[in-house]
């Protein structure tokens, strides 16, 4: 068995805090200064780790897709007796969306498309998303049957992205309290399955 990669463990360890503050900052107003201050390192540490700002920014977006995915699975794997995955996680959703705010990296990365790495990384994640969404929708409707014409799982599963986006934007806005975005979610989202 070979050694472990020392610079992958670290970029590990300070990934979360690079996340957070690019969601807090976002892309323009984060320095690597800034970057390095909260991760505890020198600057020079992060430019070892990542070879420059947006690279780093890049990895944050992929840490929001991981992320996400990561929890995504975790509650699959509790609670299987509490209706289908796609029920589960929409509940999980209800309660948790946008909590952590790494949200905000999807939109600031919104902001910096003309750029190809990030637009390529955008595009990974969005489509780990829907793939996530979908397989979840398709599971949901396998389990209940197709009840009258349905909008396919894929379409769905965009919709659902737009749900937790607009949740996200009225959280921003400050245009929704939190029962309400709760509820909207939950609301809706219910509708969309089926």
């Amino acid at each position: 068995m070979g050694r472990p990669n020392l610079s992958e463990c670290r970029r590990g360890e300070l990934i979360g805090t690079v996340a957070a503050t690019f969601a807090e900052l976002g892309y323009r107003r984060t320095t690597t200064a800034v970057l390095a201050e909260r991760c505890g390192v020198q600057e020079v540490i992060l430019y070892r780790l990542w070879p420059d700002k947006q690279a780093m920014f890049v990895a944050a977006i992929e840490f929001v897709g991981s992320n996400s995915e990561r929890i995504w699975q975790d509650v699959l794997a509790r609670s299987a007796d509490a209706g289908t995955g796609a029920e589960r996680v929409l509940a999980y959703e209800a309660t948790h969306l946008g909590e952590f705010g790494l949200y905000r990296i999807l939109f600031a990365g919104l902001s910096e498309m003309d750029d190809p790495a990030i637009a390529s990384a955008m595009r990974q994640v969005y489509a780990r998303f829907l793939r996530f969404i979908s397989t979840q929708v398709r599971a949901h409707r396998r389990a209940h049957g197709e009840r009258g014409r349905l909008p396919s799982p894929e379409l769905t599963a965009w919709a659902l992205l737009g749900l937790g986006t607009a949740a996200n934007l009225s959280r921003e806005l400050n245009l929704l309290g939190e029962s309400a975005r709760k509820r909207l979610i939950a609301a809706v989202g219910r509708r969309l399955l089926g």
